[in-house]
């Protein structure tokens, strides 16, 4: 009886390991497949506006030789979650579009706008942050800019040409980095060392040419320690912390707990397949259908935590 208790017990905590590990697994890795899913739709669907905004614009997609277009006026405010632009960034070979808003959801999709700096193009001090290691990485390797590195943005208002002027390390907490300027910049913030958010990497640009009209409304001058909770802090992935939701999407709760039922499900009919045909079979044929239920549920479970890196 002892013996069966103990076997039990490291059979609980071997399958509990080899769960941390794929999990682990996903967040390296996994999550990017859900951010490519995002940026393909956010790209398709910038690219069709961008044709009605800029006509005759090259598309969506900026190039160093690509022709710039002159600048137009402001569109409406771009709502949370939806792409305000495309980033690009030719050195590093990344390519993103950019969505509006620095919160958990929104980071998954691609690198954020932070709400209350300018538009990119627009005068004053533009503010984006990224992951660095996990959903696609956009800024994993940013520190591998140096001064003058172009940094390419198009928007619905034309396209713009950045140079990287200074990098520098803060800490968490150092919320000057977004504050207000008088040249016209473009600030890139995300997590730093590489697998940790103890401190935050920032690559500041400046723009190379005339701006683009500011929009009528004003916008918020500084981001500072007193302001709304969505630009409190420049937290996890270089975003505001306060803003990403340090508990989570609490609304992930639901489908998370269907899913983890979904794999106990799995199991549950592997086990019996096992028993009532053959072993290893019976786990060959489960494995599959297990992953696929796996990775949904991790989707949803990993929605449940706090913003990562």
């Amino acid at each position: 009886m002892v013996r069966r208790v103990v076997r039990g017990i490291g059979s609980v905590l071997i399958f509990l390991g080899v769960l941390t590990l794929l999990f682990v697994v996903y967040q390296l890795w996994g999550t990017g497949l859900a951010e490519a899913r995002s940026q393909r739709q956010l790209k398709h669907e910038f690219a069709r506006e961008l044709r009605h905004a800029i006509p005759h614009a090259p598309g969506a997609t900026v190039t160093a030789t690509a022709p710039s277009t002159e600048p137009v006026a402001a569109p409406p405010p771009t709502p949370t979650g939806e792409a305000i632009a495309i980033l690009e960034i030719p050195k590093l070979g990344v390519e993103r579009a950019v969505v509006e808003g620095v919160g958990v959801p929104d980071l998954k999709k691609g690198p954020g706008h932070y709400p209350g700096t300018p538009a990119p193009g627009q005068p004053g001090n533009v503010g984006i942050a990224g992951h660095r290691t996990t959903y696609g990485a956009p800024f994993n390797r940013i520190d591998e800019l140096g001064p003058n590195d172009p940094i390419y943005v198009v928007t619905r208002q034309g396209q713009f040409r950045y140079e990287v002027i200074e990098k520098k390390i803060v800490a968490p907490k150092d919320v000057s980095v977004l504050d207000a300027t008088p040249d016209n910049r473009l600030t890139l913030t995300t997590c730093t060392p590489k697998y940790s958010a103890a401190q935050r990497l920032i690559v500041v640009a400046r723009l190379a040419g005339p701006s683009a009209p500011a929009a009528t409304a004003a916008l918020t001058p500084t981001v500072t320690a007193t302001a709304p909770a969505a630009t409190a802090t420049v937290g996890a992935s270089g975003l505001g912390s306060e803003h990403a939701g340090l508990s989570g999407v609490a609304e992930a709760r639901g489908p998370a707990l269907v899913w983890g039922l979904a794999c106990l499900m799995v199991l549950t009919a592997t086990g019996l397949l096992a028993r009532a045909w053959r072993r290893w079979p019976a786990y060959a044929l489960g494995t599959l259908p297990f992953l696929v239920v796996l990775y949904f549920f991790f989707e949803n479970f990993a929605r449940l935590l706090p913003a990562n890196i």
